[in-house]
This record gives C-alpha cells, structure tokens and sequence, in this order.
C-alpha cells in the first residue's frame, strides 16, 4: 500500500504507451494538484519505464511482470493504491485545469454516488463528443450501450446540451472516478473481460447494490479513442460481442434473461452478416467466436452470474431506455439521443 492515504489517485494503465505518456502525462501532472498519479505498467516494452523515472520521478509507478489486460491490471494495481477515490484514466486523455474538482466535490457532498464521469470530448475534433464515453453511458432494453452525445458511429457537436449533472447507467473506463471503498467491496473490474464493456459490468453491479453513478458535465477532458486496439479490429470486436453477451448473461434478472439473450444472439448474426457484405470477414468470424467462446466457458459464468445481487425489472432502472435503439437508429434513422 502507498505510505499514506491520498483523497486521490489517478491511476493510468499503460501497455507500450510510450507515445501517449510522452504527450498526454504533462498535461495530467500540471492539471492534477493534490492528486496522486499513478502508472501502472503491463510490462511494456518500449521504454515506458525508463521515460517515466527519467522524466517524471514523481509519478509512482506499479510495474507488473506480464500484460494482464485492463481489467485485471487495474485489479492488481489498486490493491496497492491506498486512496479514497481512485480515477482510472486512460493514457490517451488529455485534461484540464481543475478537472477533477467539480466531481469530488460532488463524490464527498452525496456518499450515496459511487462512480462518476467527466464531459469527454474528442482530442482531435474538439468540438465533438468522444465515442467512449461522451457525455455518459446509457443501455437500451436489448443491454446495448450507447451515449448521451452519442449513438452508434454519430457523434454530436457539443454546443453545451450536456452541461449537466445526471444520473446515467454506467461511465466510460477512459475516465472513471470511483470510491474505492465500493470497487474493493464489488470486487473490482470484471478479470474474464480482459478489457471492454468492463465499466459497464461494474456499473450495474453498482447500481444493484444500491449506489448511483453519475456524469458531471462541468468537468471536461478530452480523448484519442482506439489507443490500444483500432475499433475495427476483429480482436476488439470478439471482446465487445461476448463481453456484451456475458454481461446480459451476469446481470440481467431471470424473467427478462431469456427473450433478451435470444433477441441479442439474433441481432448479432445480423450484424455478422452485414460484416461479410461489407467485406469485413474477419470482424464476422470474431463475432461467431465469441458467441462459441460464451459457450466454452459457460460454468464460468454461471458461477459469475450466481454471485450477482441483481434487482428486478432492469428496463425500469436509471439510464435505460424503453426501447431498441438499433430500431430507432438504423429504421427510423434517429441520430441523437434527445430524438429517441
């Protein structure tokens, strides 16, 4: 553990950064007074290390000795992190001065908050909300995530509609403020996800045991996106299809697991098959490998799902809209959340 408790550590997870930390760590240590920063390193290899004790000795620094993914990284480094709140930030974010006040202050005004997420907008179109994250996450009632500044491949122009405090379903993990009281008690991030739809997982596990998250818009950062894995690669989308499907599989209540999961297998063929005719082959096998990885590991996530404390009637929840919003954006052709 760290010598002392910090109210703050931001703790940034890096896997052959070294392009990123270069750019985007300045920014954080000038930004981030009183805060701790933290790197924790998944074995990098390409000088990572050596940069950061050599420019930056007063980043700490949490080495481990193989890649162990995002979720696990982060599970093992904050075991070692002695905070009140921990902010899991990626290393392609660049913030800004007083970024992490608005939300503190509001994480120590209601106790009852458990995550929290800054206005993320994209670092290389400004004027434009972040695929990631945006302006908070939200699910529709097939589990399918989306943004409040964004749907599907849509991005809003952030003319201030979001300027806001809201309640919202999950916050993305580029930029995620959490008590650290609650991530040791729910057990951290998702280990099996090795990476992607792990916030979204420990979000609603948040939220069945009785917390809030939240986004809070007078907080601003601004994102890369794609940093490790382009969003077209067919490994990122195996991990997206079969994180999704686990995480219905974990979370959602009994009564409404079944039509749910049929639905969602069915769509996905469907989106497989669009792959194909779009050439996209590989990113329609993965999606066939997930669905046959799920399959595999079954007694896995039996047990996981097992252990889950969920409350009923899911669509009813904070965050989830009535409705498909694969319906309203591919049939009906809505583009922003305030049309749905």
């Amino acid at each position: 553990m760290a010598s002392s408790t910090s109210l703050t550590a931001i703790v940034i997870l890096n896997w052959n950064g070294l392009r990123y930390l270069q750019e985007f760590l300045p920014s954080v240590v000038a930004n981030s007074t009183g805060c701790e920063v933290i790197v924790a390193d998944n074995a990098s290899t390409d000088g990572s290390i050596s940069f950061l004790q050599h420019q930056f000795p007063q980043v700490r620094i949490i080495q481990h000795t193989a890649n162990l993914g995002f979720c696990e990284g982060y599970n093992e480094a904050l075991r070692k992190v002695d905070a009140k709140y921990y902010v899991l930030l990626n290393s392609d974010v660049a913030v800004t001065p007083g970024w992490t006040e608005p939300i503190i202050h509001l994480l120590e005004q209601q106790e009852h908050i458990a995550v929290c997420q800054p206005k993320i907008n994209a670092q290389q179109h400004p004027d434009f909300f972040e695929y990631a994250g945006a302006a908070g996450g939200m699910l529709d009632t097939l589990g399918y995530p989306y943004c409040r500044g964004r749907l599907f491949e849509t991005l809003e122009e952030d003319r201030g509609q979001y300027n806001d405090i809201e309640e919202v379903f999950w916050a993305t993990g580029a930029c995620m403020f959490v008590r650290a009281s609650v991530y040791h008690a729910l057990g951290g991030l998702e280990p099996a996800f090795f990476a992607h739809m792990e916030e979204i997982d420990f979000c609603w596990r948040a939220k069945n045991a009785g917390h809030k998250v939240m986004y809070n818009g007078h907080s601003q950062v601004y994102h890369v996106g794609g940093g490790t894995l382009h969003k077209s690669n067919p490994r990122k989308t195996f991990l997206n299809f079969r994180n999704g499907m686990a995480l219905l599989y974990k979370n959602l209540p009994a009564r409404e697991l079944f039509t749910t999961i049929v639905l969602r297998i069915l769509l996905d063929w469907v989106a497989a098959f669009r792959m194909v005719v779009a050439g996209q082959r590989a990113d329609a096998k993965a999606v066939l490998d997930a669905h046959a990885d799920l399959l595999r590991n079954s007694g896995y996530w039996r047990r996981r799902r097992k252990e889950q404390r969920m409350k009923g009637n899911f669509p009813a929840m904070t965050g989830v809209y009535r409705g498909s919003i694969v319906w309203e954006y591919f049939v009906k052709q809505k583009r922003t959340v305030r049309d749905l």
